[in-house]
C-alpha cells in the first residue's frame, strides 16, 4: 500500500530561508501570517493530507464514482466525510477575503496546501480546488449580488463550484462553442447545450453546485468575441439564500477515464437551465480566464504532487528491495542481496526525481508569491513587475511541472520493476492520475504556444527581460563566492542558452511563424530548466548560510541534490537550444497524406 507524507519541513525552509516570505508583511494578509501561524497552517494541512485524504486514494481509484438512473452521482466511500473535514477546517477560504467568510491569508499558503492535497489524493482534492477557482472568478467579475448569493456558501464549503468550457466538438478552440443563452426577460438567461469533461460536475459532497458556464447569447458575434459567462446553480437559490428548486442542468454520464477515478468527470446537459450573466456581455473569456489561470497554476501543483508522492514510495522501496550486489562490493553481506539503492542507476533516477521536486516546489511557491504581490501590493510598479513574472511563469509552471510530473511518476514506477505494473502496489495509479494534468486546463502544447506567442513578446518582452536580468544579477552578486561556484557557473551556461533561444526566435519566428510552433515546447522546457536552476542557486545560498550557523545533514543533502541538478539536469538547455535552432523546415515538409 503506497504512503504519503506532506513535505512540511521543506516548504517551511523555502518560505523562510529562500523566498523571504516574511519580508512581505506590508502586503494585505501577510501581517497575520506570522512564522508561528504559517507553521501551524502547514502542519495542520499536512495532518489532513496524511491522515484523512491519503488513506482514501487507492480505495477511491478502485471504487470510482457511480451515476444513478436519476442522474445523481455518488463519490467513493469516505470521500464525503473527508470533504466535510476539509470544509469544516476552513481550508476552502484560506486565502479568500474575510468579507466572504474567508481567512484572508496569503495565496502562497493556499498553494502549499494544494500541493499537500494533490500528493495525498488528487481526485478528491480536485473538488475543493475547482471551487476555489470559481470563487476567484466571481470575486473579480461577479456582481455584488452574485458575490453575496454564492461566495459565503462556497467559502463555507456547503456549495462547490465548476468550470464548464469544453463541448464535444471544441476544446481549445472555444470560438466554436454551440451552447446558447436566450434572455428570459427577467434579467436571467435560459441556457441549452452540452458540455463534456466537466470535473466535479455532479456529486454528493455538497448541498449545491455552482456551475460557471460559457455560452453564446443569441445574435452574438461568431468566434471568441461572442462568448459570455454565466453562473448556473444546480439548485436555484431562494430569497433567503437557501437552495431551492432543481435547475435544468443534469449529468448525462460519467466519463470512463484513465485515472482520477474518484473525481466525477461528467457530461453535463443544459436544458433551458436558468443562468445569470457574470461580467459583461460577450466578454466571457476575460472572466473565465481568471479561473483558468488559477486552474493552470493549480494543475502545475498537481504535477508536482504526483511527482513527490511517486518519489517517496520509490525511495522507500529502493531502500527495502534486495536485488543484486553493488558494483563496488557487497554492502549488506549478511543478507542474500543488497538493497537496490546501492546501484548507481537507481541513485541516478531517485536523485533526478528529488532534484526536480525540490526546485519545482520552490518555483511553484515563488510564482504564487508573485500572485500575492500582484494582487495585494499598494505599489503600482511592484504590482506590475510581479504580474509580468506571473504571466510569464504560468505556462511554465503548468506545462513543465506536469510534463515532468508524469515522466517522474513513470520513472518512480520503474523502480518497482514488475511490481510497479501490478495494481496492488499503487504506482500505476500515480502514472494514470498524473497523465491528465498534461491535458486539461489547456494541453501543454497550447501552454508552450501561449508562452511563445503571447507571453514572450508582450509589452516588448518586458517580462522576459526582467527575468533574465534578475537571474543575471544573482549570478553577478554571487560569482566570487567559492561556496556558490558549483551553482553560478552552470546557471550562467543555462542562462546563455535561454538568451540565445530568445534571440533566435526574435530573428526567425516573426517572418516564419512555424519556427515558433516547432520550437515552442523546447523553449518552454528551456525556460523551466533555467527557472528551476535559479531556484536551486537560491536554495544553495540559503543552505550554505544555514550550515554556517550550525552543521546540518539536511542542508548538506540539499547542496548535494542541487549539484546533481546543475551537473546532470540543467545541461539539457543546450539540447533544447539545438532543437530550437533546427527550425521548422523538416517538421513541416511532409504532406499531410504522408502521415
Amino acid at each position: 500500500m503506497p504512503s504519503y507524507r506532506a513535505p512540511v519541513e521543506d516548504t517551511l525552509f523555502l518560505l523562510d530561508d529562500v523566498l523571504g516570505f516574511h519580508n512581505h508583511a506590508n502586503l494585505a494578509g501577510f501581517a497575520d501570517a506570522s512564522p508561528d501561524v504559517v507553521a501551524a497552517v502547514l502542519n495542520e494541512g499536512a495532518k489532513l493530507a496524511d491522515d484523512v485524504l491519503a488513506p482514501l486514494n487507492r480505495a477511491g481509484d478502485v471504487e470510482g464514482c457511480t451515476r444513478h438512473p436519476d442522474g445523481s452521482v455518488t463519490t467513493p466511500k469516505g470521500f464525503k466525510a473527508a470533504y466535510d473535514a476539509y470544509a469544516q477546517g476552513g481550508w476552502m477560504g484560506l486565502s479568500v477575503p474575510e468579507a466572504y467568510g474567508g481567512q484572508g491569508l496569503p495565496h502562497t499558503l493556499n498553494t502549499a496546501i494544494q500541493e499537500f492535497g494533490s500528493g495525498a489524493n488528487l481526485a478528491l482534492s480536485m473538488y475543493p480546488g475547482l471551487t476555489q477557482g470559481a470563487i476567484a472568478a466571481l470575486l473579480v467579475h461577479g456582481s455584488d449580488e452574485q458575490k453575496r448569493t454564492y461566495l459565503p456558501k462556497m467559502v463555507e464549503g456547503a456549495w462547490t463550484g465548476t468550470m464548464n468550457l469544453t463541448e464535444p466538438h471544441c476544446g481549445t478552440d472555444l470560438g466554436l462553442l454551440k451552447t446558447r443563452a436566450v434572455p428570459d426577460g427577467d434579467g436571467a438567461y435560459s441556457l441549452t447545450g452540452t458540455k463534456i469533461f466537466i470535473s466535479a460536475g455532479e456529486h454528493d459532497l455538497s448541498e449545491n453546485i455552482v456551475h460557471l458556464v460559457i455560452a453564446r447569447i443569441e445574435g452574438a458575434p461568431a468566434g471568441t468575441k461572442g462568448i459570455s459567462l454565466f453562473v448556473v446553480p444546480k439548485f436555484l437559490v431562494n430569497p433567503d439564500g437557501s437552495a431551492g428548486a432543481r435547475n435544468g442542468v443534469s449529468c448525462g454520464s460519467i466519463e470512463h477515464k484513465m485515472g482520477i477515478h474518484g473525481n466525477s468527470t461528467c457530461v453535463m446537459n443544459y436544458d433551458g437551465a436558468k443562468g445569470w450573466l457574470v461580467g459583461e456581455v460577450n466578454r466571457g473569456l476575460n472572466a473565465m480566464f481568471v479561473m483558468m489561470n488559477e486552474a493552470r497554476l493549480a494543475v502545475g501543483v498537481q504535477g508536482l504532487g504526483q511527482s513527490e508522492v511517486a518519489y517517496q514510495n520509490a525511495a522507500a522501496y529502493a531502500k527495502d528491495r534486495l536485488q543484486g550486489r553493488a558494483l563496488t562490493g557487497a554492502k549488506a553481506p549478511d543478507r542474500a542481496a543488497d538493497p537496490i539503492i546501492v546501484h548507481a542507476d537507481v541513485r541516478r533516477t531517485l536523485m533526478g526525481l528529488r532534484a526536480f521536486n525540490e526546485s519545482a516546489r520552490a518555483l511553484m511557491l515563488w510564482t504564487a508569491l508573485q500572485s500575492d504581490i500582484a494582487h495585494r501590493s499598494e505599489d503600482a510598479g511592484e504590482r506590475q513587475t510581479a504580474d509580468d513574472l506571473l504571466g510569464l511563469l504560468t505556462p511554465v509552471v503548468k506545462g513543465v511541472l506536469t510534463d515532468r510530473g508524469f515522466a517522474n511518476a513513470v520513472e518512480a514506477q520503474q523502480m518497482f520493476g514488475g511490481h510497479g505494473y501490478i495494481e496492488e502496489w499503487g504506482m500505476s495509479q500515480f502514472v494514470r492520475d498524473a497523465r491528465i494534468a498534461m491535458i486539461y486546463e489547456g494541453a501543454n502544447g497550447i501552454q508552450a504556444m501561449d508562452l511563445i506567442g503571447r507571453k514572450l513578446p508582450k509589452d516588448g518582452g518586458r517580462a522576459m527581460m526582467a527575468f533574465l536580468g534578475e537571474v543575471q544579477t544573482f549570478i553577478k552578486d554571487n560569482d566570487e563566492d567559492a561556496s556558490m561556484t558549483a551553482f553560478t557557473g552552470p546557471l550562467q551556461a543555462g542562462l546563455n542558452d535561454l538568451q540565445g533561444a530568445t534571440m533566435w526566435f526574435m530573428q526567425n519566428a516573426f517572418a516564419k511563424p512555424d519556427n515558433a510552433g516547432a520550437g515552442a515546447t523546447d523553449y518552454m522546457h528551456l525556460l523551466g530548466l533555467v527557472a528551476m536552476g535559479y531556484m536551486w542557486a537560491r536554495i544553495a545560498k540559503a543552505a550554505v548560510a544555514r550550515q554556517a550557523e550550525a552543521a546540518s545533514e539536511r542542508m548538506a543533502a540539499k547542496l548535494v541534490t542541487g549539484r546533481f541538478y546543475m551537473e546532470r539536469v540543467l545541461p539539457e538547455t543546450a539540447m533544447r537550444l539545438t532543437r530550437i535552432k533546427a527550425g521548422s523546415d523538416t517538421t513541416m515538409t511532409l504532406a499531410a497524406e504522408a502521415f
